[in-house]
């Protein structure tokens, strides 16, 4: 099961490579691809920087609300 398939799917939706969206929140490819698969935990700074990158709150991304909105 995947930890963080909210993730992918927004990377997927957006037609993005790993890469790219590693390059763009500044993480190398292979720890962005840990993330996305669920062997590693994202870190904080991590999540903010995907919830920005994607316009999305963190809450969105860990799958406690279905409301993609942020709340800014």
């Amino acid at each position: 099961m995947e930890k963080y398939k909210r993730i992918r799917s927004l990377r997927e939706d957006a037609d993005l490579t790993q890469e790219k969206v590693g390059r763009a929140i500044n993480v190398p490819q292979r720890s962005y691809a840990y993330y996305e698969s669920g062997q590693r935990m994202v870190p904080p700074h991590v999540l903010c920087a995907l919830a920005d990158f994607y316009g999305v709150s963190v809450d969105y991304i860990l799958g406690r609300t279905n409301n993609k909105k942020t709340n800014r």
